[in-house]
């Protein structure tokens, strides 16, 4: 049975610095990730990430909000969007990102929390 649960990024239950240029705090609810990430002017998941995590793009499912900023979005097939603050967003597995203009962009990813995996 679920139950009630409060949780603050403030206290994160995990942070992690994207190499200078940004950072992702988690918490964890029911088992389940939501991560707050703050990307810095000049941060892209190619430089920042992928270093981190390997692989030619990035495998996650990401389902958010984006609070703040300007983010491109580049699918491996080729496909760009851009997010924007106040865009909802679903981007599958298989991508890269990059931080456009000098605003920091801003999100809440509930993807790894809806995964039916």
């Amino acid at each position: 049975m679920h139950q009630l649960t409060v949780k603050n990024f403030k206290q994160p239950d995990e942070s992690v610095n994207l190499s200078g240029h940004g950072h992702k705090d988690t918490v964890m609810i029911d088992g389940k990730p939501i991560e707050f990430s703050e990307f810095e002017k000049g941060w892209r998941w190619s430089n920042d990430v992928k270093p981190i995590v390997g692989g030619d793009s990035c495998q996650a499912h990401h389902l958010g909000y984006c609070i703040e900023g300007h983010l491109q979005v580049h699918m491996n097939d080729g496909t760009d969007k851009d997010i924007n603050a106040g865009d909802a967003f679903d981007i599958p597995p298989g991508h890269d990102a990059e931080v456009v203009g000098d605003d920091t962009v801003v999100l809440v990813d509930f993807g790894k929390a809806f995964d039916n995996k």
